[in-house]
């Protein structure tokens, strides 16, 4: 299988993971394979958290050793994030998401995933999103 792939099913098995538990053995079962992963729970008002959950993928692939802190390695998290989020805007839009994102990198690909419930009181809806960047390693 192809690489960028890979590293796309690993941000999204990261964003799925359940219990932080699951989320540190999928980790570890990634590194294994070369691939490097790093995840952060998000939640609020889907347009005002925006720029909350970029932060938080940005910060916690730099915490995991995803990415370094340059300037590359840092606008492709957050270009792939947003990305994503540009990907479920139009069902998330003026509603309540709760979930976690998932960023992966392996060499030059990177991705981020997101898996988000979306809703207002009890109306849940689901909402998933991909994006891949190509890095300088």
């Amino acid at each position: 299988m192809s690489e960028n792939l890979d590293v796309a099913r690993a941000a999204l098995g990261l964003a799925l993971s359940p219990t932080r538990t699951q989320e540190q053995s999928l980790k570890e079962e990634l590194r294994q394979k070369g691939i490097a992963g790093a995840a952060a729970d998000i939640g609020g008002q889907f347009l005002a958290s925006i720029p909350t959950v970029i932060e938080r993928a940005i910060v916690a692939a730099k915490r995991e050793g995803v990415i370094r802190d340059e300037h590359p390695h840092v606008g492709a998290v957050a270009g792939a994030a947003r990305e994503a989020l540009a990907q479920i805007s139009g069902r998330a839009a003026g509603l309540d998401v709760g979930g976690k994102i998932g960023v992966a990198r392996s060499g030059e690909h990177l991705a981020v995933a997101v898996f988000f419930g979306v809703g207002l009181v009890h109306l849940d809806d689901v909402a998933v999103a991909v994006a891949h960047r190509a890095v300088a390693k």
